[in-house]
This record gives C-alpha cells, structure tokens and sequence, in this order.
C-alpha cells in the first residue's frame, strides 16, 4: 500500500475512543489539528486556533503527508484498534 493510501484508511476508518487531534506535518509545515474530515484525495483539518494568516480550515492531500504527531499519553495497545500491533 504506498503512503497516501495508508493515511487515508487511517483518517477513514479513525476510531471514535481516539481523540482527533494531533500535528499534521507536511513537507512545508506542521499543522496542529482537533478535529477532520476526510474525502477521496483530501483531508480536511480543522485547528482551534488561526495560523498567522487567520486560517482555521487546511485541505492537504493525502500524498503530502508525513507523519502524524500525538500528545496523547493512553497506552500504546490502544492504537492496536487503528492497525498496529507488537512485532512477532
């Protein structure tokens, strides 16, 4: 599966018990987000404050996406719902 497939099931299928909120970072900037939508090659990103243009909505494709970042503290089991998993 190449990337921007792979960010796109994650978005699509995010689970409710995991909040929707993190940093978004693309090769240009990194993004902090508290909620999204998601559509066939976008990703809709909505952040509680304005970036220094006044920004409160970014559309980012799928492929520009690098990493997602998280300031959760649950436990690493818990994302086991979003496909990952302990090495065998």
């Amino acid at each position: 599966m190449e990337a921007a497939q792979a960010w796109r099931s994650l978005f699509e299928n995010w689970p409710d018990n995991i909040p929707k909120e993190g940093m978004l970072v693309t090769a240009v900037e990194t993004i902090q987000f508290n909620d999204f939508l998601v559509s066939g090659g976008l990703l809709l990103i909505d952040r509680d404050r304005p970036d220094a243009m006044g920004a409160r909505k970014v559309m980012v494709p799928y492929v520009n996406i690098v990493s997602v970042k998280m300031q959760t503290t649950m436990d690493l089991a818990q994302f086991q719902v979003m496909g990952f998993q302990r090495p065998l």
